[in-house]
Order: C-alpha cells, then sequence, then structure tokens
C-alpha cells in the first residue's frame, strides 16, 4: 500500500505542531541568544552610563578642625554645602591628627583647617581616597573661598603613586580578577565538564592562585604602574577570582547552561559600575554606593586600596565579604551539586578489573 504521509493528500502541520518543532530546533535557543544579547548589550552600556557618566556629589565625608565656628568659617563650610548640593557630610575633630587618623582609616576624605578666626583654609584632600572626590573638593572650595571671603589652600596629603595618576589600576587589576574568575569556571565546565565537585573546587582554586600572582607580576614587576604589598595584593586577587569563579559555579548548579546571566548581572551590570573603583562611592548614586560594599567587585576593590595606599589600616570588611560569597558559592554548589551539569559517575570496583 502506498505511503500517503507526503502525498496530495498529508495533512499540513499544526501551529502548534510548527511551534513545538522550532522549540526543539538549534534556532529557538539561537533566537533567545540573540534577545538576550542586545538586552545585556544595552543593559551593559546604561549601568556604567548611569553610574560613572557624570559623578555626582551625594555625601561625601569631611574633618573639620580650627576656627570653624567663627561667622567667616562658617559661611564658607555653608557655601561648600550649597556650592556641592548639600552634599558635604562634616565631622568635627578637636585637632588635625585626630583628623589626619580619620582619613588614614578612611573614615573621611579630606580635610578643612580652618585658620585665622575663618579668614583663611587650608583643604588637605587625599588623592589615594578617592581621585574624583578630590578633584571635586579641590576645584570647588578655592571658587566658594573667593566668594566667601576665605584664602583657599589645596594640599594633596595623601598622593596617588605617580604609574597611576588617575586611581584607576587597582579598578583594572579587580576587573581583571572578577572577569578572569568567572570565565575560568566557564571554561572548566566546557573543557573539563567530567571534573568531580572536589576536583572543581580545587582547580578553581589553583587558577585562583596563579592568576592572582600573574596579575600581580604583570602590574607591578612588568609594567611598575603600581608598587603593590606583594602579598597581601596576591591573596586579595586570587580571593577574589575563587569568589568570581564559585559565583558561576553556584549559579551553573542552579540555573544550568543560563548561568552566565545571572553571573553577568551580578558582577558586571551592578558589582563593577557599583565598586568604586572607576568613581569613588560618594559621587556614585547613593544606592550603588552602599550595594557595591557588598559585592565581590567592590569588596576586591576596597581591599586592594586599603593594602596598597593605607598599609596598617586595613578593615575585615572587605575580606568578609569575599569570603562569605566564596562560601556561600562553595556550599550551594555542594550542597546542590547532584544538579550540576559536570561530573562524572564512579566505575564500579568490578568493572575495573
Amino acid at each position: 500500500m502506498p505511503d500517503m504521509s507526503h502525498g496530495a493528500h498529508a495533512q499540513p502541520p499544526t501551529r502548534g505542531q510548527r511551534w513545538s518543532e522550532f522549540r526543539k530546533s538549534p534556532f529557538w535557543p539561537a533566537v533567545v541568544l540573540v534577545l538576550i544579547l542586545a538586552a545585556a548589550a544595552g543593559l551593559f552600556a546604561g549601568s556604567y552610563t548611569y553610574s560613572m557618566a557624570n559623578p555626582t556629589p551625594h555625601s561625601i565625608p569631611t574633618a573639620v578642625v580650627g576656627s570653624y565656628e567663627q561667622a567667616r568659617g562658617q559661611a564658607f563650610l555653608d557655601g561648600l554645602e550649597k556650592a556641592l548640593n548639600a552634599s558635604v557630610k562634616v565631622h568635627t575633630y578637636g585637632s588635625a591628627a585626630e583628623a589626619r587618623q580619620a582619613v588614614e582609616d578612611q573614615e573621611v576624605f579630606a580635610i578643612f583647617d580652618i585658620r585665622d578666626d575663618g579668614r583663611t583654609a587650608v583643604l588637605s584632600v587625599s588623592g589615594a581616597s578617592g581621585a574624583s572626590v578630590a578633584e571635586v573638593l579641590a576645584d570647588t572650595a578655592p571658587v566658594v573661598g573667593e566668594k566667601t571671603d576665605v584664602e583657599v589652600t589645596v594640599q594633596d596629603i595623601n598622593p596617588l603613586q605617580e604609574g597611576d595618576p588617575r586611581g584607576l589600576a587597582i579598578f583594572y587589576i579587580s576587573l581583571a580578577a572578577v572577569i578572569i574568575g568567572f570565565v575560568g569556571a566557564i571554561q572548566l565546565s566546557v573543557h573539563a565538564r567530567s571534573l568531580t565537585p572536589f576536583e572543581r573546587i580545587l582547580f578553581t582554586l589553583a587558577y585562583a592562585l596563579l592568576g592572582g600572582f600573574a596579575i600581580v607580576a604583570a602590574v607591578d614587576w612588568l609594567l611598575g604602574a603600581l608598587d603593590l604589598p606583594f602579598v597581601e595584593s596576591w591573596m586579595i586577587l586570587a580571593l577574589t577570582l575563587f569568589a568570581s569563579g564559585m559565583v558561576f559555579t553556584m549559579f551553573n548548579t542552579l540555573f544550568g547552561r543560563w548561568a552566565m546571566l545571572p553571573t553577568w548581572g551580578l558582577m558586571i551590570l551592578l558589582g563593577n559600575p557599583s565598586s568604586g573603583g572607576a568613581v569613588s562611592w560618594p559621587l556614585l548614586p547613593s544606592p550603588l554606593g552602599e550595594i557595591g560594599k557588598w559585592l565581590p567587585p567592590g569588596a576586591s576593590v576596597n581591599a586592594q586600596h586599603m593594602a596598597v595606599y593605607f598599609q596598617g589600616h586595613q578593615h575585615a570588611f572587605p575580606f568578609l565579604v569575599l569570603g562569605g560569597w566564596a562560601l556561600l558559592s562553595c556550599a550551594v554548589f555542594w550542597i546542590w551539586r547532584h544538579r550540576h551539569p559536570g561530573g562524572r559517575e564512579r566505575r564500579p570496583a568490578h568493572a575495573e578489573s
């Protein structure tokens, strides 16, 4: 009997059948990826433009000492707040030494020393605390001084290193650690798919340690852009690489092949613009400045920043953030390791004979 399934009397496929065939074809994930990549491009450009294109002061912690209670000194401070849209958060100190200690501890970004009953003022900025903040204060204070009849002198008490005049090198090395961290985990998932969970963690740790060493060697020894405290900077970068790699591994366990979406969103779209590396956090939109401190990119920048420019004043918080993300990611991956698309089954003992 002749096959009539493709003959003249064959029924054309229904819309539902065509949709089902399309969903099973390679065109379906390709179309989804096209749409996702287009959206990611817009979000990427938008997030960086929103946070960095026009940095605006929101709340700049500053120290004030001297004759700040005198009428002229008070007029100068009021004029400064007005010029910066009330963004200067003043902290008073009893002496210049106490204020300098607050700068070293990263509690304030600059010191206003009001002298001669308010007739003169010395603005001590800290370029290492944030080049963008120091620039805003150094540009604004003399203008306000002219309007309030206060002679303003500007000095940088903690300048940036000569090889990093814009203070961006720390942001770049932290960015490298974040990106290579999760790209390494992606490559392990593709090219070393059969690694067991424990092996995957060990190899992530291995490339984190070697990658951190390579970044320090390239930036300090080869290029001489930054004089890095070798061991501390290496460990910060290694912890950043490991945390970033394990974040992707965690999302790979939870979301499978779509793990890149939450990883990219957390680390690149949200984490890097809010890290305070390219634009200091007082100049970021307020929510970003707070959120960034709790994410791996911001924690890495903060820890590296203190290690390079404020040795002896390191805070535990950024290490706790990096360690917390690494521990959380490892825990989620380990608990739900059976869901991870990689791994291999153990061969029965009798099969090995």
